[in-house]
Order: structure tokens, then C-alpha cells, then sequence
């Protein structure tokens, strides 16, 4: 079919949708909702069988779905109706949720269905189920939905007994009683509003949203009192006990006025200072090993790494190697892999330049350290997607393997032309060689798993959830530790790395790389800062970049 995803803006769900349906042969292109008029243009170009429409903010219009069939895919079971549909979810405590493909028609989410599917909810924040149980159904749900219109068949009506039809979540259902609610209580505030808009609060004086909330079981205090920190997390207690706060954003008196999500002591600032920093449940770096292999976890929040995690994440790997495992595995996290360097800490910096020159050089080390682990074989286990810098972090190890639902992009000019380090231009081509490696980089478009292993980025896609894959990547990592074989390719990867560091050291490679990043951050052009400023403070396209739009793209 041709199909024309409309989206308020490529975001995971669509990007995951955008790759299952280019693997069954579809003929798409993207086009962003910036108005009426621009959608109707985009469907006289590309004529398509169908629009389908992931994540929408606004209702298409009537002359357009009363010509083409226009499917919408709404984060709710049949009936559910209005834009926080997953917010009231977690609020709630549901012990299901579903997804919805509904037909558009005069009503927004109260069109007849084609599809749904069901799924269990987990104790988990909004933007990480979105990420994982919705992505999953709605892939399900759609491809029954493809299947059910071309065999000619047609939507059910919803039942009117089903219908339930939601406001926005206001700030007010959300407001945490620090004085009476427990634990479990405000744990599902915040996580509902995980990811956007957060939940309004005033901590030390200052007037926040929170966000990335943890439980945690040892620290006690006064409800409301700040108890502790960890790496930029900090402790709050509650009526029963307390809970980490891993990320805030300031509300300024002026509306209009863009602020940052930022870890959460940073945010705070001078309140903070005084805060003991305390090792509590809450962790972001961790290693843990059996059976001969190390797991090496690193879920940084939205898989953003900056100079400081980097830090940390070098100095457990050191600590790991020395403990010579068999085998070591990067865990990342379950929501993200990595996505590179922390454009939030960078803007937030007094010289975003310097801060991004810092950022690039301690994620490089972090390559470097797994590029030259001689004794071990390195596994990278992406049970998450990844992005730009994060993907060639990983290409740094020995085997790749993913979810078979994770979703990479190997690329960085999306980000104003920035050219990228980590070592790509040396792990990139030995693994799919040079002229496949230009193909893969300028194409700035979503890979799924498997192209990914068409491909050689990488080498085996397995399981459907992350429950599912770690299983597989303990079994196969505990099999490689096994292997009696295991001491002959260590044996030939250090002949390999020596043969490859003779040709051309690896700080070469650096060298060249960082030259032109030195460019993008200090040169004339000032196009990443640009794009990093419009990314970190969700600034709306104005049109949809020509490697989306293919409609728009001269022959």
C-alpha cells in the first residue's frame, strides 16, 4: 500500500511503526501536522491508500478523511476517548490498558474501530510503558487493521456502553499531599505524568515539575524533607518512607519562558549543596556477574549520557575488567540503550561548546575502554532502542545483539550536520565496509533490528519483550563463557585489534573525528546549536525534513 504517516512529530511510536511497515513492503512517507492546508498538500502528492496517524495533537480534516481512509491509533481500549488516555491509566492504577485503531471521522478518538489489542500494566512510569506495552500492541493492533481493510473487511461500531470520554488530566488530580500520601500514591502521580508535562510541586522554595520517580525502602525523614542525593537524584520522604526524584524542571514566572529537564540536585541548587550523598536503592550504574559473565547496567534517563555519567560508567567498566569475566555484557537500559551525548546538560551549561568538547571526549573513553578489553569478549545487549552516538558505542563491542523491536538510528546530521565520533568511522565500516557505511549514516532514517542485521550492524535479533531478551542474552552470553573455543577468538581479536591499530591507531581515528567536531561546536556554522536548542526545548517544525518527506523530494 502507500501510506502516509501524519504525526505531530516522529516520535517512537511512529518511528517503530515506520519500520515494521517498510519490512512488509509498503510504500511510505512522512509528513508532519503543521496545518490543515500542509496536510491537505501532502495528500494531493502522494495520493495515498491510506493515512495513518500515530501520534496526532489535532483532529484531520474532514475534506481529507472523507476522501482517503485515515486511521488514528489511540493509546486506549475501544471507547476510550480524549488526550490523556495513558496519564489516567497509571494515575488510576489500571490493571489493563489497550490500543485502539479507530477510523477518523467527525468526532476525535469516537471513530468505529478497526483493531485493538489489549496488554497487563506494569508498576511503571507513562513514558516507559508508551515506549514498550503501547509500542508493542499498537504494532499488533495496526497490522490487523492493514489486514482487515485490504481483505475487504470493515470497522466495528464501538459499543456506547464502552465509551468513556476524559478530559486533559488537570495539574490539581496530580497535586502530591506530602503530608498524606504514601509511597505507592505518589509514585503514580509522578509517573503518570512521566515525560510530559510532569507534576507541579514546590521543593525548597522553588516551583518545579518532577519527574523519574523511584521508591526507596532504608531512608526515612519528616513527609516533604529532603533527605538525600545520589549523582544528581535527590530523596524526598514520604508518609511511609521516601521516594528519589531523578529529574525536575523549573516553572518560570513567565509562561512563554523555555526551561530545561535537568537532574534533579541541579535544578535545586544551593538546596541540594547541604544533602548527603547517599548510595540508596535507586541506582543508575551497576555490575553485577554470574556464570563466568559480567552485565554491566547503565539505564541513564531517556539514555542520555553526559560527561559525568560517562565518568562513572568508564570507571565501572574499568572495575569490571579487572575482574577479567569471560564475557562481558553492556546492559544499557530496558527503555533505551543509549541515544549519546546529554544535549539537555550541554544547553544547560555555562559554554554548551565546551560542555558538548567535555561530553564527546568522556563518551569516546568509554568506547576506547571496550575497543581494547583484550581478556574479555564484549557483548552489547539493546533491549531498547538507540540513537546517534549511542549506536556506535555499541558497535564498539564484540557481538551485537537486540530486541527484536528496538529501533536505531545510526546517525547524526539530524542534529545540525553534526559529524559524530565515538570511534565511528573505525567500528562502522569493519562491520559493513566503507561504502555501506556512508549509505548508513546519510540516510538519517530508523533501522529496525532486522535490517539492522541485514545490514552487519548487527548480529542477532531475538525476543519480543525485554523480559524475553535478557533471557536470551544470559543464556547465549553463559553458552559463550562455556565455550572451549572461547580462548582462541580472544586470541584472534587481539591479533585483530593489533593488526588494525598497526594500519591506523585508534587515535587517529579520534584525532580526524574530533577535528571536524571541533567545528561543529567552536567553527563559523552554527547549525548544531541550532538544532540542539530547537530539540532540548521541543521548538515545532515548520515544515517535515525532505529525508521524511519523500513526496516533496525532487526526483
Amino acid at each position: 500500500m502507500r501510506i502516509l504517516l501524519l504525526v505531530h512529530a516522529f516520535n517512537s511510536l511512529a518511528q517503530r511503526l515506520f519500520v515494521e511497515l517498510a519490512e512488509r513492503g509498503h510504500d511510505l512517507t512522512i509528513e508532519f501536522d503543521v496545518n490543515d492546508a500542509v496536510t491537505r498538500e501532502a495528500v494531493a502528492a502522494v495520493r495515498p491508500d491510506l493515512v495513518l496517524a500515530p501520534f496526532l495533537k489535532r483532529a484531520i480534516p474532514e475534506d481529507v478523511w472523507r476522501r482517503v481512509p485515515c486511521l488514528i491509533v489511540h493509546p486506549g481500549p475501544p471507547g476510550d476517548r480524549g488526550p490523556s488516555s495513558l496519564d489516567w491509566a497509571v494515575l488510576e492504577g489500571a490493571e489493563r490498558w489497550g490500543v485502539t485503531v479507530l477510523q477518523a471521522d467527525g468526532e476525535f478518538d469516537a471513530g468505529p474501530v478497526w483493531a485493538s489489542q489489549t496488554f497487563p500494566m506494569r508498576d511503571a512510569a507513562k513514558a516507559g510503558l508508551y515506549r514498550r506495552e503501547v509500542t508493542e500492541a499498537a504494532v499488533t493492533a495496526v497490522m490487523q487493521a492493514l489486514e482487515r481493510l485490504t481483505g475487504g473487511g470493515a470497522p466495528m461500531p464501538v459499543d456506547p456502553a464502552a465509551v468513556r470520554s476524559r478530559p486533559v488530566l488537570p495539574w490539581s488530580s496530580r497535586a502530591i499531599d506530602w503530608a498524606a500520601d504514601d509511597t505507592a500514591t505518589v509514585l503514580r502521580k509522578i509517573r503518570s505524568a512521566d515525560g510530559v508535562p510532569g507534576v507541579r510541586d514546590r521543593v525548597a522554595g522553588l516551583h518545579v515539575n518532577l519527574f523519574d520517580a523511584h521508591p526507596e525502602s532504608r531512608l526515612t525523614g519528616p513527609p516533604g524533607a529532603l533527605l538525600a542525593q545520589h549523582h544528581g537524584a535527590v530523596c524526598r520522604a514520604t508518609v511511609d518512607g521516601a521516594v528519589w526524584i531523578g529529574h525536575m524542571k523549573r516553572r518560570s514566572a513567565d509562561p512563554a519562558a523555555p526551561t530545561l529537564k535537568l537532574p534533579a540536585a541541579m535544578v535545586l541548587g544551593d538546596a541540594a549543596v547541604g544533602l548527603p550523598e547517599v548510595d540508596g536503592d535507586h541506582r543508575d550504574v551497576w555490575y553485577e556477574e554470574s556464570a563466568g559473565v559480567g552485565y554491566l547496567h547503565f539505564p541513564f534517563y531517556n539514555g542520555a549520557m553526559g560527561a559525568g555519567q560517562c565518568a562513572r560508567l568508564l570507571a565501572a567498566l574499568g572495575t569490571a575488567l579487572r575482574r577479567a569475566p569471560r564475557v562481558l555484557v553492556l546492559m544499557g537500559g530496558p527503555d533505551f540503550w543509549s541515544n549519546g551525548i546529554h544535549l539537555n546538560l550541554i544547553e544547560a551549561a555555562d559554554s554548551p561548546a565546551d560542555e558538548s568538547w567535555r561530553t564527546i571526549n568522556a563518551i569516546n573513553d568509554v568506547a576506547r575502554a571496550v575497543l581494547t578489553a583484550g581478556d574479555t569478549l564484549t557483548v552489547s545487549a539493546l533491549a531498547g532502542n538507540a540513537g546517534a552516538g549511542g549506536v556506535f558505542l555499541a558497535l564498539a563491542a564484540d557481538r551485537v545483539w537486540a530486541r527484536r523491536g528496538a529501533v536505531l538510528n545510526p546517525h547524526y546530521r539530524g542534529m545540525g550536520n553534526l559529524y559524530g565520533s565515538e570511534y565511528w568511522t573505525y567500528v562502522l565500516p569493519r562491520r559493513v565496509g566503507a561504502e555501506h557505511a556512508r549509505a548508513v549514516t546519510e540516510a538519517r532514517l530508523p533501522m529496525g533490528a532486522p535490517e539492522a542485521v541485514r545490514r552487519g550492524l548487527v548480529d542477532e535479533a531475538f525476543g519480543t519483550t525485554v523480559e524475553d531478551f535478557r533471557a536470551g542474552v544470559r543464556a547465549r552470553a553463559e553458552a559463550l563463557a562455556a565455550d572451549p573455543v572461547l580462548p582462541e577468538l580472544l586470541a584472534e581479536k587481539r591479533r585483530r585489534r593489533a593488526a588494525d591499530e598497526a594500519e591506523k591507531p585508534l587515535e587517529r581515528y579520534r584525532e580526524e573525528e574530533l577535528e571536524r567536531m571541533h567545528l561543529n561546536f567552536y567553527g563559523f556554522d552554527p547549525s548544531y546549536h541550532v538544532a540542539r536548542y530547537n530539540f532540548v526545548f521541543k521548538i515545532p517544525k515548520s515544515r517535515t525534513p525532505l529525508y521524511l518527506a519523500r513526496h516533496r523530494r525532487a526526483d
